[in-house]
């Protein structure tokens, strides 16, 4: 059995009896400063310690996300109607998609970039449309001409008002004038104005009636409206309610559209029926309510390979012409981002982690394009986008994993002059290299190291300042005692 004075004999930090020590003022000093200090540093190692330290490599893109990017956008553009906004994309490899609808939403805006009413649904765009082989014989004038000044008594006198706003230098309106005279005639001669009074077929030359046209928001040619006696009127927004003919332009088409039009109104009750609402027919497939304002807001999502390509908003269709000159294709952007949404739980851990990240990933939030003509007619808004994948990687828990792929890019947008119909492209590349942010952990016991180290690094180092000033204090005693004698 070992005995207590053979295990006292290993003990290092033997006492020295408290009668054989003495206090000194300089050591109370000294110890009071070696305790703040270690406080001191305590305290800095402690935050250091719970600091979040990372580290940022840029390595080759090794996706793990599939070969297709999500593009996310929403934007209000003040002068471009949702009856002819277009979506496409297109690519280096030859992908080129048109009219994109399925993850698109329309909202008629006024000026104020506010909706004037529920989702616009418009028709697909049109590629092919019947059109009559007659010849353009101008002795025919079968529909009469509207004028600013003659417009709303006409509106107002009959219940059903079918207008052709058109424009002569318009291919797609020459092609529609000999059939849209021939079967105003026959309306005319079916439903005469004076006898019979329910329906009445017109036209506006857009290039004469400016303001009229700009009024009821027409942006291509020829553009076919259908003004109901009593509908016509300026709802809670403040804004005309009618409806646009989308079917067949032959003649046999246009008589049998505007039949369908007129035959739920009797006679003797057309005043009535007009007033009561738009009665189902056939030709519910080929009119659309009209937008109720002449600009559009667009938002929604698509996907697009990752490869260098295009993003392009624009008016379109395979049967009306447009007048570029007057085309504006100003635009606001309220959210342009690319990858998939992140959740605000993510980003608050993301910018925990890293405080400066997320500020590019939708670096064109809230910036507005304006074309005010400084750069002349036929103006196309391009942006160019470099896009660079940032992903987070973290190994606070037992494993490394991945808490965030955000995309992040750059922009440069420019206004420039297009023999084309004028557009808001969006030019976007992806840059083959990748930023990677690894979250370094930090030991306990490299913590637990650092706090001794600094406990005995301040004593020790106390304990020889205390020496030193201690030994030097007397000898300058010993040198004062030894002038005296």
């Amino acid at each position: 059995m070992i005995s207590s004075s053979k295990i006292k004999s290993v003990d290092f930090y033997r006492k020295i009896p408290r009668d054989l020590t003495e206090a000194s003022l300089s050591g109370a000093g000294l110890s009071i400063i070696a305790a703040l200090s270690m406080l001191f540093l305590f305290g800095m190692e402690l935050n250091n310690y719970l600091t979040v330290t990372t580290s940022t490599a840029v390595i080759v893109d090794k996706s793990t996300d599939g070969d297709f990017l999500r593009i996310d956008f929403n934007m209000s553009f003040p002068s471009l109607s949702c009856e002819f906004a277009s979506i496409g994309v297109s690519d280096v490899l030859g992908t080129n998609r048109l009219n994109i609808t399925k993850t698109i939403r329309k909202f008629s805006i006024g000026p104020d970039l506010r909706p004037t009413g529920s989702e616009f649904h418009s028709m697909p765009v049109i590629n092919s449309l019947k059109h009559g082989e007659e010849a353009d014989d101008d002795s025919v004038e079968g529909s009469h001409m509207l004028t600013a000044n003659n417009f709303d008594s006409y509106s107002h006198e009959y219940p059903i008002l079918v207008v052709n706003f058109y424009a002569p230098w318009c291919y797609w309106c020459k092609r529609l004038k000999p059939s849209w005279e021939k079967a105003a005639k026959t309306m005319r001669e079916r439903y005469d104005p004076e006898m019979d009074g329910r329906i009445l077929l017109a036209k506006v030359d857009c290039t004469e009636e400016v303001e009229l046209c700009r009024r009821h928001h027409i942006q291509a040619y020829p553009s076919i409206r259908i003004f109901r006696k009593g509908s016509d009127v300026r709802d809670d927004h403040g804004h005309h309610d009618h409806e646009s003919y989308y079917g067949d332009r032959d003649t046999d088409g246009l008589v049998k559209a505007m039949e369908e039009l007129v035959a739920p109104i009797p006679l003797e009750e057309s005043h009535k029926l007009a007033l009561d609402g738009k009665h189902k027919t056939t030709a519910e497939n080929v009119k659309r309510p009209a937008p109720k304002a002449g600009g559009c807001r667009i938002e929604g999502y698509v996907r697009v390979k990752k490869v260098p390509g295009n993003l392009i908003i624009s008016a379109r269709s395979g049967a009306h012409s447009f007048d570029t000159s007057e085309m504006n294709m100003s635009h606001v952007i309220s959210h342009l981002s690319f990858g998939r949404k992140l959740s605000p739980k993510v980003m608050s851990d993301v910018q925990r982690l890293i405080p400066y990240l997320g500020g590019s990933h939708d670096r064109l939030n809230g910036r507005s394009f304006i074309n005010h003509r400084e750069v002349g007619a036929n103006v196309t808004i391009e942006h160019y986008l470099q896009i660079v994948k940032t992903e987070v990687i973290t190994r606070r828990y037992s494993r490394e994993h991945s808490l965030l792929e955000e995309y992040e890019y750059t922009a440069h947008s420019s206004l420039v002059q297009s023999i084309y119909i004028p557009a808001a492209k969006f030019h976007f590349e992806l840059s083959p290299m990748q930023v990677v942010i690894t979250e370094d952990p930090k030991s306990f016991s490299h913590f637990i190291t650092n706090v001794c180290a600094i406990i005995g690094g301040v004593f020790t180092v106390a304990g020889i300042l205390d020496a030193i000033l201690h030994n030097t204090m007397r000898l300058m005693k010993k040198v004062e005692i030894g002038k005296n004698f």
